[in-house]
């Protein structure tokens, strides 16, 4: 299922970390950050894979903040554990519940492309914003990566939701190996887990990728804004009312 909503428009961690914290108890949350980025590289990378093959990827987007990615999401491992979660959480709802209405007030945000967004400002801000900003917050953080992705290449470059998607799964591949190079040299992987999620995660990726592919942007949209919602509620959740 986190293969599946992580190559339709992201946010398996969302699936993933708690299913990880909830099997193992007791497992810490870095190590449970570094086996989730082991399953998530192989589901990112089949995704982009898959995409690469059946649409046209912006390239001059996606290749270098990709790149960026994989150095910018290493330092967020590196700080992964020194900030507590009751710090971070109620910035992310906010902007979560930000991008909501944002793409609620705007129907047609997404569903087709508007190239005249696409200036040369435009596509450096872009590269800056998913290869530094996003890309450390999925070291630090994880869930919503994908979601954050989708939003910026759409808002940003007039990308629709489909290839605004297909963008996100080459970043959020960068993003995957820089986080998975940091918590594997710290000791914070559980390969044989990782490896056996990795598997599952890559049979989710290739359904949802060629189902986005064959149902288009409207259905992204409606993702996003699901998985969004769930966002929302989960990160409410542990900050009000878990423990």
């Amino acid at each position: 299922m986190a293969g599946w909503v992580d190559a339709v428009v992201g946010g398996g961690g969302l699936l993933l970390l708690p299913a990880l914290l909830v099997a193992v108890p007791g497992m810490p949350p870095a190590m449970a950050l570094g086996t989730n980025k082991l399953a998530a590289i192989a589901g990112t990378t089949t995704a982009a894979l898959t995409f690469a093959r059946r649409t046209k990827i912006d390239w001059a987007v996606a290749g270098p903040a990709a790149a960026l990615a994989v150095v910018c999401a290493g330092v967020g491992a590196a700080l992964a554990g020194t900030v507590p979660p009751s710090a971070y959480r109620p910035v992310v709802l906010v902007v979560l519940l930000l991008v909501a209405l944002f793409v609620l007030l705007r129907p047609r945000l997404g569903v087709a492309a508007a190239p005249h967004r696409r200036t040369r400002t435009r596509v450096v801000v872009a590269v800056l914003v998913a290869g530094v900003g996003i890309a450390a917050y999925d070291g630090l953080i994880g869930p919503g990566t994908g979601t954050f992705l989708v939003l910026a290449f759409t808002a940003l470059v007039g990308a629709d939701f489909l290839h605004g998607s297909a963008m996100a799964k080459v970043v959020n591949a960068g993003t995957n190996a820089g986080a998975l190079a940091v918590f594997a040299v710290t000791g914070n992987v559980w390969w044989l887990l990782g490896a056996a999620m990795a598997v599952c995660n890559i049979v989710g990726a290739m359904v949802g990728a060629r189902m986005a592919l064959r149902r288009g942007a409207g259905f992204v949209r409606v993702v996003l804004l699901v998985v969004v919602l769930a966002l929302v509620a989960k990160l409410g959740y542990d900050q009000w009312l878990a423990g």
